[in-house]
């Protein structure tokens, strides 16, 4: 198996021990993103739309960065640490993402790395010249 490490200044770069995203054959492995400006390495300030705006345009980043955009996810994971927050994903994916939209799970959680309100991670299948 070949590993492929997708890599972006665009996004928040790895704190840990892991990658942005991962690229075996023509699928990506989107790490999960979390509400941090990528320059600043800091949490964005603002409510939870300006929270879910910023995993947007950070997984955007890394889809760009694999050879793919968001008509390439196939699955996205939502972790919320208010579920109430869930119709307010629903609205903005619906700016980012456009019909057919992914396979998708939002998962309450306790908590999440930094305090932050949402983290997001997905799955992404390349197209290439056969389909």
């Amino acid at each position: 198996m070949n590993k492929e490490i997708i890599s972006t200044p665009r996004a928040p770069q790895a704190i840990g021990t892991y990658s942005q995203a991962i690229k075996v054959g023509d699928t990506v492995y989107l790490s999960g993103q979390i509400p941090l400006d990528p320059e600043s390495m800091q949490v964005v300030d603002g409510d939870i739309a300006v929270q879910i705006r910023r995993v947007f345009d950070n997984l955007k980043a890394v889809t760009e960065a694999a050879g793919g955009d968001f008509s390439d996810i196939v699955k996205l994971n939502v972790f919320l640490t208010d579920l109430s927050n869930f119709p307010t994903v629903n609205e903005i994916m619906a700016e980012y993402f456009s019909q057919p939209y992914p396979a998708r799970a939002a998962i309450g959680v306790a908590a999440l790395p930094k305090g932050v309100g949402v983290e997001m991670d997905g799955v992404m299948v390349l197209r290439n010249e056969y389909y």
